[in-house]
């Protein structure tokens, strides 16, 4: 059976996994972070699960409700335990929102030599990217520590975005066929 490891499960992250539950596959999720208050606006997470690991938190989630079984590591993904936590894995879904997480994802892609499709989404929640990694180039964020997509007011978009992200990995597993996209609320631009 193959493994997709999902890094990061907070806007892009928790709607690409409810967005995959049917998938034959197992499912790892990596997230460090904890659900807060501002996260139920706009990630699959519930007020029940506030103070959780969002890893842990999804794992339940998706256990309760589906049935599904998923691994969860309540754990930072770092250049010291990025061996053990994602050689393995059949396919890397990054969802992450930070440049060192980036970097450390797309080395371990090309090192493990694991294809990786990274999702972005823009602070504002409005711009986003889906783009596999030969062709992705890690950013930084806005401005340190700024508070991306949390209000819930583009909301509808994160779904379309991670639709978009679940979809692009789920025909790479099929078919092994990939596609990469730039994302607006009015418009879809297939980049490659």
């Amino acid at each position: 059976m193959k493994t997709v490891t999902i890094i990061g499960v907070g806007a892009l992250g928790s709607h690409v996994l409810f967005f995959a539950r049917n998938w034959k596959v197992a499912f790892n999720l990596i997230d460090f972070d904890r659900v807060e208050q501002k996260n139920t606006q706009s990630q699959v997470h519930t007020r029940m699960s506030l103070r959780r690991n969002k890893a842990l938190s999804m794992a339940q989630a998706m256990q309760g409700m589906f049935g599904l079984r998923v691994g969860a590591v309540p754990h930072k993904l770092t250049a010291l335990n990025k061996e053990a936590l994602l050689q393995g894995s059949s396919l890397l879904i990054d969802c992450t929102d930070n440049i060192a997480a980036r970097q450390v994802i797309q080395s371990a892609s090309a090192e493990y030599d694991i294809p990786c499709l990274h999702g972005s989404l823009s602070a504002a929640g409005d711009f986003s990217r889906v783009v596999w990694t030969e062709h992705f180039r890690p950013d930084a964020e806005g401005a340190e520590g700024q508070a991306t997509c949390e209000d819930g007011e583009q909301l509808p978009f994160f779904a379309i975005a991670g639709g978009h992200l679940a979809q692009e990995a789920q025909r790479f597993l099929t078919t092994g066929k990939k596609r990469s996209f730039q994302i607006t609320p009015n418009s879809v631009l297939r980049l490659a």
